[in-house]
């Protein structure tokens, strides 16, 4: 198949951009001829070409970005791809503009938060032209559903993928994070990724601070602070709590496999937008115990008490008795972990969203060859009808 995966997004920093480039890599390993359409970005760019994908750059300023979309529209006719798969918004808006008259064989669009559809963005979903709605999590995709009055059948859950090969805490030095940040070798140590507000990270201060209190030797890294002014605000916050010396704030990192080789626990407190939390499918797959509030999916990954702890949104006492239960327990919490692998390693993997993508994708095309028995264009298509 000739793909498009489309996303304005460029920078690493960001689990779209991330799922979007395992999808394209992945794909191109299966044989497939795929292309990257997204912002200009030496590194994406860099990155695209060591992985044998193409990679095409298109300002998508916003969403009635014009130029981009005629672009788009000539890249598309010149190129005839079989699949468009977009991933954000802007992306959306540009391809459809950009097939209005020239359908594809298959348009795949991603949902991965869990905010519901709304007046403006509803119709992007609702219109004909879209085969197919892939969300990462069941809740995500009753969600969609629900709010943008959809069929059922035209929305799929594929859930995100981690690589197991690369997360897998036989290959990665437990001490070297540490070391990098000065934490003691003897400290539990209790990380997040995300310092936005949504993700909750006040609230785990707060939990951390009863924990510390109660004479526990730990320490908390907040990662993913993006600035010196995120930076500011975690260690103030930490400060008005009586942790700041057991808190630090630390840059976005690129090398997570590393961090979570040093981390005794990986929590997310996230209490809004989440699908499932990415971070918390790579630590578990790096076979550490997690704990993660029960937003979004993230149920349909720590599905049992086997695999992690699962706390309700913005439950500090909640999510303080669970961090004590981790440490206090840590045969348990070893027992956890290694459960935690096998489940992502046995659905959560990488390999099985990408066969699960190529699936769908010679699924749509096969079912539209069908109904077209000649063989000829697709005709423009609109709105759904009413459920």
């Amino acid at each position: 198949m000739r793909i498009f995966q489309i996303l304005e997004f460029n920078q690493f920093n960001t689990g779209s951009v991330h799922q979007m480039f395992q999808a394209a890599a992945g794909l191109r390993e299966r044989g497939h001829e795929v292309t990257i359409v997204s912002r200009p970005d030496a590194v994406l760019q860099s990155k695209s070409e060591d992985a044998g994908v193409a990679f095409v750059d298109l300002s998508m300023r916003s969403e009635f970005d014009f130029g981009s979309a005629r672009k788009l529209s000539r890249l598309i006719r010149e190129s005839k791809p079989d699949v468009i798969h977009v991933h954000k918004g802007v992306a959306h808006a540009l391809a459809l503009a950009a097939t209005y008259t020239r359908p594809v064989g298959a348009f795949v669009v991603n949902r991965g938060v869990s905010f519901p559809l709304d007046f403006w963005n509803r119709p992007k979903f609702r219109t004909r032209r879209v085969d197919r709605i892939v969300t990462v999590c069941e809740q995500i995709r009753q969600v969609v559903i629900d709010s943008g009055k959809l069929p059922p059948q035209k929305v799929d859950v594929v859930y995100a993928g981690t690589d197991v090969n690369v997360f897998d805490p036989q290959k990665w030095d437990r001490r070297a994070f540490r070391r990098e940040k000065n934490i003691p070798a003897d400290a539990f140590l209790i990380a997040q990724v995300g310092v936005r507000d949504w993700k909750g990270w006040k609230e785990l201060v707060d939990a951390f601070a009863g924990v510390h209190r109660g004479g526990r030797a730990s320490h908390l890294a907040l990662i993913g602070c993006l600035n010196d002014a995120e930076s500011r605000e975690v260690l103030d916050y930490a400060r008005s709590r009586g942790v700041s010396e057991h808190v630090s704030a630390v840059e976005y990192r690129s090398d997570m496999p590393n961090v979570f080789a040093s981390c005794d626990l990986v929590v997310d407190s996230s209490w809004a937008g989440t699908g499932i939390t990415g971070t918390i499918r790579e630590a578990m797959s790096m076979g550490r115990p997690v704990i993660a509030t029960d937003c979004g999916g993230n149920a349909e990954l720590v599905s049992s008490p086997d695999v992690g702890w699962l706390v309700r949104p913005k439950d500090v006492r909640a999510l303080s008795t669970a961090i004590g239960e981790v440490i206090s327990d840590p045969a348990r919490a070893a027992r956890v972990g290694q459960a935690a692998r096998r489940r992502v390693v046995s659905g959560f993997s990488k390999e099985k969203r990408i066969e699960k993508l190529e699936a769908l994708y010679a699924e749509i095309l096969s079912t539209k060859e069908r109904r077209q028995p000649g063989g000829g264009p697709i005709a423009p298509r609109f709105f759904e009808g009413p459920r």
